[in-house]
């Protein structure tokens, strides 16, 4: 489209909000992927967006032909960005709003040929100009290397006129990655971050793997009998920090409390520096490690500090408790703080005798919201290894239920479907509850992202790969069992957008990362968060509201639906019945372990299946086999 490292001159620069209108030929699918790009952008740069009021320059976000954008500010009032059919994805978003706020192509850099080589007879005829290049006079690189894993580089297959590729990069392991439309390069942050002379993010709050002896500026608290540890290993476990995995020598440090020594009850608080919110709500995050006894336990709180309480009021936010066990957890914490604050840890030595103690690791917080839930799930690897494609290699979360009741589970095509085998498939059902009959159908018009999460440590330097779908009630074939009152286990993804909606989405039938994830030999979770949004309502018919007779079985109870009898069937904590007529009986899968935290989540919901990646590895991005143990799968619902 236009032609497009960033452009020369001031003039093209945007103020730090910019403003913008969503027009309403955007699919509602985009809509809800264009707050979720906001919220990457705020996350990680000082560029904020805000609704248009009047502003003399703005952008018009709209659904035109293709993804496109001019380059930097044209000073022209409405400026034009088109996220087309197909351009829903959030890596795409991100990479049209560089344009808009000044940058070109990577491969337009003046110094390219060094780095890639551009096959022009493979070039499709009339698009060779989308392969040119800008010498130093009209583009700045802002002495950041060229970058093989930016957002604005092109595939290798980019206008390819057949099946060769048209951009062949000068170091091989880079073929399979350029093109990437996952998120953020730490490259494309840097360069952005400098054009705009960001010295901070708008919504990062604070990080610590306690690589450093200062531990990030946390404290010891003088109101406890113990102390937290800084190690590298404890013979109970872990053997290794989260951050690092033992894979770097000489790094790789947590923070422990020991419950084999001391009486019950002993104490540790561990505080973190003072911080100041913005936005009155936040999310914390953290791994945990409990080599102790389950009656050990961890309370997250927070110390608040006020004009009428200077010295601050420590208040309970919530308890972490549970069994032992010999892997690294992700745990999420809502925190809804409006003034100066302290996070606080404090471990509490239980009755139970322990070889142990209790760890933390890899401490995140930000101005975002948390998900709700999470789905752990071990020993991936041998499970990527021996799972055959289709159904017989598939497996199934335990029953969810959203904050409003809805019951949904996660299905997970560890090696794809037959359809596209080797491509990792994730699937959220709707499936019969408890809370059925008191619910309104259909549940139509709602969104879902599953979101491949790199879990780098800061939270700032995360490459994740999404991927979001929007039911929609006019597309059958796809989601037809959205207009019934029973809900059935068809694929499909629901959650709800930041907005009302105003639009029809396209409805795509599932999602699939399209590049190869790198994974952290440690155990695997999967956050995920669950909302209300506005549900269409029923409409009014004048049929019988009783079966004269029960087909369903299983104990399964028997409506009438658009005429027809239905069933709706039983389930329970870890097992659910389901089919046509409740004939078929699933359970708990045995390689899955749950756990769940709860949040007060009020923007994008989103399905995160998490990958984790080994900081210290030389090639982040290398295509070698990882000898890796887990998968955390992320998500946001809401139905």
């Amino acid at each position: 489209m236009q032609q497009r490292n960033s452009i020369i001159g001031d003039n093209y620069r945007w103020p730090h909000v910019v403003p913008y209108v969503l027009e309403d030929s955007l699919e509602m699918n985009a809509k809800g992927l264009i707050h979720k790009a906001f919220e990457q952008y705020r996350l990680k740069t000082c560029i904020d967006f805000k609704p248009w009021e009047g502003e003399k320059n703005y952008i018009s976000v709209f659904k035109g032909s293709g993804c496109w954008s001019l380059v930097g500010n044209r000073q022209v009032g409405l400026q034009q960005l088109s996220i087309g059919t197909n351009c829903d994805r959030i890596g795409t978003i991100q990479h049209e709003f560089l344009h808009a706020l000044g940058f070109w192509h990577e491969q337009s850099r003046s110094d390219r040929d060094d780095y890639v080589s551009i096959v022009w007879d493979r070039i499709q005829s009339g698009k060779g100009h989308n392969f040119d290049k800008y010498d130093d006079k009209t583009s700045d690189s802002l002495n950041v290397p060229y970058d093989y894993t930016s957002v604005m580089h092109y595939s290798q297959n980019a206008f390819r006129n057949g099946t060769e590729p048209t951009i062949i990069t000068n170091i091989p392991d880079f073929m399979d990655v350029i093109g990437q439309r996952m998120d953020f390069s730490d490259y494309d942050l840097q360069k952005l971050n400098r054009l705009y002379n960001c010295s901070s993010s708008l919504t990062f709050m604070d990080t610590c793997s306690f690589e450093l002896e200062n531990i990030c500026g946390m404290i010891q608290s003088s109101d406890d009998n113990s102390d937290w540890q800084r190690l590298s290993q404890v013979p109970a476990g872990p053997n290794t920090d989260y951050t690092n995995m033992g894979e770097c020598e000489g790094s790789g440090y947590f923070m422990h409390f020991s419950t084999s020594t001391g009486v019950e009850g002993s104490t540790a608080i561990l505080e973190s520096r003072i911080l100041y919110p913005k936005r009155g709500f936040q999310c914390l995050q953290f791994y945990f490690y409990n080599s102790g006894h389950e009656s050990d336990r961890l309370y997250v709180g927070v110390k608040e500090y006020t004009s009428e309480h200077p010295n601050g009021t420590l208040r309970l936010i919530e308890e972490v408790k549970g069994s032992p066990a010999t892997y690294w957890q992700l745990h999420h914490v809502s925190l809804n703080i409006t003034n100066k604050f302290r996070v606080v840890f404090q471990g509490v030595k239980g009755s139970g005798l322990s070889n142990g103690g209790l760890s933390i690791d890899d401490i995140n917080l930000s101005e975002t919201q948390c998900p709700h839930h999470v789905w752990h799930i071990r020993n991936f690897t041998h499970l990527l290894n021996t799972s055959p494609a289709g159904t017989a290699g598939r497996m199934f979360s335990p029953p969810f239920y959203s904050s409003k009741g809805y019951a949904f589970q996660i299905g997970l095509y560890i090696n794809g479907t037959d359809a596209n085998p080797f491509n990792l498939g994730i699937y959220l059902h709707l499936i019969s509850g408890a809370n059925d009959d008191q619910l309104q159908w259909p549940c139509q018009w709602q969104q879902g992202t599953m979101v491949l999460l790199d879990q780098h440590p800061d939270v700032r330097q995360r490459m994740s790969n999404q991927r979001s779908v929007t039911t929609d009630p006019l597309k059958l074939s796809d989601i037809s069992y959205l207009l019934s009152t029973q809900p059935s286990v068809s694929p499909t993804f629901v959650a709800t957008s930041t907005t009302k909606p105003t639009t029809k989405p396209t409805t795509k039938p599932t999602t699939r990362p399209t590049t190869k994830p790198t994974t952290k030999p440690t155990a695997t979770t999967t956050p995920i968060t669950t909302t209300s949004v506005s549900l269409t309502e029923k409409p009014e018919t004048e049929v019988p509201d009783f079966c004269t007779d029960n087909p369903c079985e299983n104990d399964g109870i028997c409506i009438i639906v658009e005429r027809a009898p239905v069933c709706r069937c039983p389930a329970g904590d870890n097992w659910w019945y389901m089919g046509e007529k409740c004939e078929r009986k699933g359970s708990t899968h045995d390689n899955v372990v749950i756990a769940v935290s709860s949040t007060m989540a009020v923007f994008v919901v989103m399905l995160f299946v998490t990958i984790t990646t080994a900081v210290c590895l030389k090639k982040k991005y290398s295509q070698g086999k990882e000898n890796s143990e887990s998968l955390t799968l992320e998500t946001k619902t809401s139905f």
